[in-house]
């Protein structure tokens, strides 16, 4: 073995020309190559025409799925620009396409506010496509250009004369860099509904010619309408969604919220259109003045003593809580490129300031509303204390008996979470046939007695109460909620695992609605699987095949075959 070391020189360095950088890390720009990132090539597209509405020059914008699996996006906007390049000597649509931080964003003239920023969402689409195809309407003509792979695959042509201004790209997704390249139906609706919302006036249509899928979105009321939807299913405590918005420093701020009778909050916060699913000083500036209000309102009406004197949390003040947060800015700082978190310091502040001017001013002027919201927040504040008192009886409980894991556990060998599975079956005959198939060294099996507890109708100490949900939580070992600690998970792979019915599929739901709602860390890491049961087995001789569809079974139907409902 030698110690010397490996040459390192300037032919070491490589320069990646063109977009070869995207391809080469694709993550980088759109976040993984799974479902999300896939899904977010459109958001790209749809975003640019998203500016063009907040410009004034858009009304409508159309995202059509194709049968062959690509996606067209058109909008009535002013259309690309064609015209040549002054600095690159290149039509500026060919500039726009395929160089990297080069668009309308950054002169502060073509856009007041936009959502794309870097000037690499559209190139980024045509880095990670097979073929991008980009028609244009501008200045009484009809012009069209292709790319494929990231590279120009056709000149700029001029096809046609009209009347008619706006974009139309349609791509379709290298499937050699994407996981999978089929698009999502739900996926891209939800996301386009919530533009809708966010930009009252502005028709958004969505078609999935696979299925012929149709729907319409246009939303006069707003962001108050947005939060009218979130509590459709919901009982609110009072009718309208309270709403205010402010224009300061060339910053809009909008904000709606609305109180429903269940005990989880439900915030949207946006930045230009963008869903900042990580939140920013935006959202920091909403909590902190929101509970700051209520704290306020209590000791000005004097009502702690009618309440033990208790001191309300953000979490207590946000129970039952549905809230949309806009926020419009010439100069946003997101983090990343997938923008999913701001960071303008100064935003954070003036939402302050806003919520608890107008805030304060809403619950003098309307008392019935406000000791419904303080109310509510001093139950919340009650159970809270009760679910804390709960949760430190099962911590002495555990630590009194022998072991720390519940019994019905069959625990595997390994003891490095990142080779330990946990299975959560369905009742204790599918467990002990997932015991006898399991392999004892890395995966465990915990059966579930029953339908658990639906925790979006219950409140924390309800939830530590109920024997199932307290199980999962001792087996894993990681805490729930604020005190969840991802350090501490027992297993890096948990399976849902349930029948294929009705009963098992509910089961399911309501599995996934816990993890979601109080060991989120568990999604964001990747930890938490779906198990995808058989419905049927068919014998033919002596082959046997197992069927997931009714669909699939039709295909596999033969005279002499015989068929067995699945049953776990």
């Amino acid at each position: 073995m030698t110690d010397k070391k490996p040459d390192y020189k300037a032919e070491n360095i490589t320069v990646l020309k063109d977009l070869e950088a995207i391809r080469k890390r694709p993550s980088m720009y759109v976040g993984d190559v799974g479902i999300k990132g896939l899904h977010h090539l459109v958001y790209e597209v749809v975003d640019n025409s998203i500016d063009e509405h907040l410009a004034g020059v858009c009304k409508n914008i159309s995202v059509t799925i194709n049968e062959n699996g690509s996606v067209t996006v058109i909008d009535d906007g002013r259309g690309i620009p064609v015209d040549m390049h002054p600095e690159l000597k290149k039509p500026a649509l060919e500039v726009v396409m395929m160089v990297l931080h080069a668009g309308g964003k950054f002169d502060k003239k073509s856009y007041k506010v936009s959502g794309g920023l870097h000037g690499v969402g559209i190139s980024v689409v045509n880095a990670l496509s097979e073929f991008v195809e980009v028609i244009v309407k501008k200045d009484g003509h009809i012009y069209k250009q292709k790319f494929a792979f990231g590279k120009k695959a056709s000149e700029l042509q001029k096809i046609g004369n009209t009347t008619e201004s706006g974009t139309q790209v349609t791509f379709l997704p290298d499937k050699t860099i994407f996981e999978n390249i089929n698009f999502q139906y739900e996926i891209l609706a939800t996301r386009l509904r919530e533009l809708a919302f966010l930009n009252s006036g502005l028709k958004i249509i969505i078609k999935d010619l696979r299925n012929n899928k149709e729907e319409a979105f246009f939303y006069e009321g707003g962001i108050s309408a947005f939060v009218k939807f979130l509590n459709n299913s919901k009982t609110t405590l009072f009718p309208e969604p309270i709403y205010f918005r402010k224009e300061k420093e060339k910053i809009d701020v909008e904000i709606a919220l609305q109180y429903n009778d269940t005990y989880l909050d439900n915030i949207f916060s946006f930045v230009n259109n963008i869903n900042t699913h990580d939140g920013g000083t935006h959202l920091e500036g909403f909590k902190t003045a929101l509970t700051r209000t209520i704290n306020n309102y209590i000791v000005k009406k004097k009502l702690n003593a009618k309440n033990n004197d208790l001191s309300l949390t953000g979490e207590d003040v946000r129970e039952g809580l549905s809230a949309v947060i806009s926020v419009k800015i010439m100069d946003p700082q997101f983090e990343g490129q997938t923008k999913g978190r701001l960071g303008n310091s100064e935003v954070k502040g003036m939402v302050d300031s806003l919520v608890y001017e107008n805030l304060t001013n809403f619950f003098e002027e309307n008392p019935n509303v406000a000791n419904i919201v303080v109310g509510k927040s001093f139950n919340a504040a009650k159970a809270r204390e009760a679910a804390k008192k709960a949760r430190e009886l099962a911590r002495r409980k555990s630590a009194l008996e022998s072991g720390s894991l519940p019994g019905k556990l069959a625990d595997c060998q390994e003891r490095d979470p990142s080779k330990s599975e946990l299975y959560l079956v369905e009742g204790d005959s599918a467990g002990g046939s997932a015991k006898m198939g399991r392999s004892r060294e890395f995966q465990a099996i915990l059966p579930l007695r029953g339908k658990i507890l639906n925790v979006e109708k219950a409140r924390l100490d309800k939830i530590f109460e109920n024997n199932e949900i307290s199980t999962m939580i001792q087996a894993l070992g990681a805490g729930i909620g604020g005190e969840f600690n991802i350090n501490k998970l027992r297993y890096h792979k948990i399976i849902i695992m349930t029948d294929a019915d009705i009963d098992g599929r509910h089961i399911a739901c309501l599995a996934l609605t816990f993890f979601f709602r109080y060991m989120r860390p568990l999604i964001d890491n990747g930890y938490l699987y779906l198990a995808n049961p058989p419905l049927y087995k068919i014998k033919k001789g002596k082959i046997e095949t197992w069927i997931y569809s009714d669909e699939e079974l039709k295909k596999h139907m033969v005279n002499d075959t015989e068929v067995q409902r699945y049953k776990g």
